[in-house]
């Protein structure tokens, strides 16, 4: 492990002290203490829960299902309004289970706290609540629980900005061979319609030396598969001083790529404003770097992109996709799609329809646009009537699966190595793992499989997902 900075010591030693408060915990209990993390949203989400979970095993407790933990963690998202009202459902039932159990620890963090109401409203609806924490200071988890535990009071910290950088600290993975590593955080583009720039902040990217660093250890403890995450990939060191060691984000990506050990390489997300030509290139010269794009498209229409402050037009985006189709003639590229945006108009949703059709999307994340306060688009006016968005959400929607499925019956009859992941909850004497492009396969073989590449013939494409046998 590399030479710990001071917020990193700190937290071990708080890790230290929890321990002692854990173990006299479980004495009293007669038993381990059980954690959950419960985690909403994306990629990073999940990054940040692993943080924190390999915080709590660290301090002794052990993972169990959410129903009997004695510490119990929301790790909340906050891009749409459902996410928010998940939550809080989720702990409006919790009400009574801590009545009857008030020694439980619920905790609250990530995304959703950020917001400048959210602390002061979970305060005031679920007052069964002990810890509320916001996404600047996860690694922080060790002092609150401390705090909570040393005080048995109320313990809110939110903080405005990022103050620190704690990454080596536990991490529990889901899977051993493969991991995600945060190469940035936050975000400077400041769509209309996003809260992340507000929740997260701004974009602030890690040196190359400690994201190689990192990836190298991972690669000694077995891990194969490496995601590179940031809210915006494509800007990586944008924000960094040019010390002569700064890296752009394709020169990163093949820095990962060419770390001993590792045989598979992903990033998420990235922005078609920020999409060079070098990475294009990398992605094509490189085995090793997945032949996967996620690009979020938005809108087809050039007048919404505009107003979302997306900084491209419709012929730019497909200009890349074409690009990426003509350099990795087997290139999958996925997007997202917000139907309903303030302002769309038929003729708007009918630009995103062409370019459905025209890029032919391996999958595509479609929402219906959802009001964020504090967002310039949630003070417009002009907002859609939920039944028009509805139909138009079901025409994007339609037409989206329809291209999916054309695009990944091309692959039926190949045979592609497949990282193997788990074996199968549903069919018996089964594993699944998953292709380059990202998609899920299942075949018959047992859990001696697991974290290994193996080929396999897919013999049988289920729409979003095959069928297959080991070669």
């Amino acid at each position: 492990m590399s030479v710990m900075n001071a917020p990193e010591r700190e937290q071990f030693e708080y890790i230290e002290k929890c321990r002692g408060l854990i173990g006299e915990w479980s004495r009293k209990k007669g038993r381990n203490i059980c954690y959950c993390v419960v985690t909403f949203g994306c990629q990073m989400n999940a990054r940040d829960s692993e943080k924190l979970k390999g915080i709590l095993e660290e301090t002794g407790c052990v993972s169990a299902p959410e129903d009997e933990a004695d510490i119990l963690l929301f790790n909340t998202c906050t891009v749409r309004d459902n996410a928010d009202r998940k939550v809080y459902g989720r702990l409006g039932t919790l009400k009574e289970v801590k009545n009857s159990r008030p020694d439980m620890v619920i905790g609250v963090c990530g995304c959703m706290t950020q917001e400048k109401t959210a602390a002061e409203k979970i305060k005031k609806t679920c007052p069964h609540v002990d810890i509320i924490f916001g996404t600047h200071n996860v690694h922080t988890l060790a002092k609150l629980l401390y705090r909570h535990l040393s005080e048995h009071t109320l313990t809110v910290d939110i903080w405005d900005e990022a103050r620190e950088v704690a990454e080596a600290l536990p991490v529990r993975r889901k899977y051993p061979f493969k991991s995600g590593v945060n190469i940035s955080f936050g975000c400077n583009n400041f769509c209309t319609y996003c809260i992340v720039p507000y929740v997260r902040g701004r974009e602030r990217s890690r040196s190359a030396a400690d994201i190689l660093t990192e990836v190298k250890r991972l690669s000694e403890e077995g891990v194969v598969e490496i995601m590179l995450l940031g809210q915006n990939v494509n800007s990586y060191g944008q924000d960094l001083p040019d010390d002569g060691q700064k890296m752009s984000f394709h020169e990163l990506i093949r820095a990962v790529a060419d770390t001993e050990g590792i045989e598979r390489v992903r990033f998420m997300t990235s922005h078609p404003k920020d999409m060079s030509d070098e990475l294009i290139d990398a992605i094509a010269a490189h085995p090793k770097i997945c032949n996967h794009v996620h690009l979020p498209l938005q809108s087809g229409s050039s007048r919404l992109l505009k107003d979302m402050n997306r900084r491209y037009d419709k012929e730019r985006y497909l200009e890349l996709v074409g690009k990426l189709r003509e350099k990795i003639p087997d290139v999958a590229i996925t997007t997202d799609i917000i139907v309903g945006y303030p302002g769309e108009t038929d003729e708007d949703n009918e630009e995103t329809l062409d370019v459905i059709r025209k890029a032919c999307f391996d999958n595509a994340f479609t929402f219906q646009y959802s009001k964020r306060t504090g967002t310039p688009a949630a003070a417009r006016e002009d907002q859609i009537p939920r039944e028009v968005v509805t139909r138009r959400f079901n025409e994007v929607l339609s037409l989206v699966q329809e291209m999916s499925r054309k695009r990944a019956a091309l692959w039926e009859g190949k045979t592609l190595p497949v990282l193997v992941e788990e074996v199968n909850e549903k069919e018996e004497g089964f594993v699944t793992g998953r292709l380059e492009n990202n998609m899920s396969v299942h075949f018959k073989g047992d859990a001696s499989l697991i974290g290994s590449f193996v080929n396999v013939v897919l013999t049988e494409c289920k729409g979003f997902y095959y069928i297959g046998e080991m070669k």
